[in-house]
């Protein structure tokens, strides 16, 4: 099924949308084939997680809308899939989530606020991932993240990524702490370097 995708800044693109059945996980994941998506050997893919906040309600918290729109037009112009994981939150889930708000709002940063849940910094699993992938042929692929955890997940999986590209930075005075968080503490590639200073 095709159908039509337009973001707020006038951006209009198409994918292709694909369901699945039998997932490891249960959850209703969709793929969304981009661009030249069947024609190219090695896809560009983003394994994107689901973040009603910032997909959807424009939240500037975090960077996930920005990057959802970057990934549209990226693999858009190269050929490949937008995989669209419901995995809110890392994978605490939505009212987790908001939970781990509130908590940052009194200073926690993102993976304090999780810790303070008693979860872990990241509850996700790729497994439904990577079984999506192999439906639908992919077996190497160029991957579109700057979370280090995507690529070798995948990889242990059995995905043969061949190369890994970062999207941009999205930096905005309400999410500096959150991307200082994510560079410092999980390796993200994320070259904040003197834009905090202009961000704050």
């Amino acid at each position: 099924m095709r159908i039509p995708l337009r973001f707020g800044d006038g951006y209009e693109t198409e994918a292709e949308v694909v369901t699945f059945t039998g997932l490891e996980d249960g959850l209703e994941h969709l793929a969304l084939g981009l661009g030249a998506f069947d024609a190219v050997d090695v896809p560009l893919v983003r394994p994107h997680s689901e973040c009603l906040t910032g997909d959807v309600f424009g939240s500037q918290r975090c960077d996930c809308g920005a990057q959802l729109r970057e990934a549209a037009e990226r693999i858009t112009d190269a050929g490949g899939w937008l995989l669209y994981l419901r995995q809110e939150g890392r994978g605490i889930g939505l009212y987790n989530k908001l939970d781990a708000y509130a908590l940052q709002d009194q200073g926690l940063d993102t993976y304090a606020a999780n810790r303070a849940l008693e979860f872990a910094d990241d509850e996700r699993d790729y497994t439904a991932a990577a079984q999506m992938l192999a439906a639908l042929g992919v077996r190497r692929a160029a991957l579109l993240t700057n979370n280090p955890d995507k690529p070798a997940r995948l990889r242990e999986l059995g995905l043969q990524v061949e190369a890994v590209h970062r999207t941009g930075v999205h930096l905005r005075p309400a999410n500096a702490h959150y991307l200082r968080a994510k560079a410092e503490q999980t390796g993200h590639a994320l070259d904040l370097g003197g834009l905090l200073g202009r961000a704050a």
